[in-house]
């Protein structure tokens, strides 16, 4: 997958602060004038960018729950014709990334996903269905074997595991980026192959 060298928009800055924000001290917590002096602008001037606070938190979790879903199909076409082991590979290395490198956003769908209005979270919830199910084919690609409903509580047992990073230590306390994305991989692996076994 191609990885972004340009700049991040104004909007992007804004959104990358409010996440980290919200994250840390929830969604009331936190004020517009807060997030704007976080990327040097004040508070009302926020508004040229969005709506309000609702409309960032919006944005933030549809638009992550959407940049999950493509990067899979975008990965899954790079690697098209792959032996499963390979797709599989690519699926958890990009989720991995989002695990690591997001980790505001997973803490913050955590909390804050039922804030969202009806429409914006039944969005959110069809696009992460979406993702599911392409994760369950290729697992089942790999493990032909195993029923659809088992490779699909496999997969969302793994994205637990991913997705648990928030908790796993304060940044910069864990053994090192490339170590942790290793033993998240293998960890997943395991997982995998033990529902594949059964």
């Amino acid at each position: 997958m191609a990885i972004r060298t340009d700049a991040p928009t104004r909007r992007e800055q804004i959104l990358k602060e409010a996440a980290r924000l919200f994250a840390e001290r929830g969604f009331h917590g936190v004020g517009v004038d807060e997030i704007g002096a976080a990327v040097g602008i004040s508070g009302p001037g926020l508004y040229r960018h969005f709506p309000g606070k609702d409309a960032m938190l919006a944005e933030l979790l549809v638009g992550i729950s959407g940049q999950l879903l493509t990067g899979a199909k975008q990965r899954l076409k790079e690697v098209d014709g792959a032996a499963p082991e390979v797709v599989l590979d690519s699926l958890l290395e990009g989720h991995i990334d989002f695990a690591l490198d997001d980790r505001p956003l997973i803490t913050l769908h955590d909390r804050e996903l039922d804030r969202l209005r009806d429409s914006d979270r039944k969005l959110v919830r069809q696009l992460q269905r979406q993702y599911v199910e392409l994760w369950v084919g290729v697992v089942r690609a790999l493990y032909p074997d195993l029923a659809e409903p088992a490779a699909r509580s496999a997969v969302h047992s793994v994205f637990g595991l991913l997705n648990s990073t928030p908790h796993l230590a304060r940044p910069g306390s864990l053994p090192g980026r490339a170590t942790t994305a290793a033993l998240l991989h293998r960890m997943a692996c395991g997982a995998f192959a033990a529902a594949g076994s059964d």
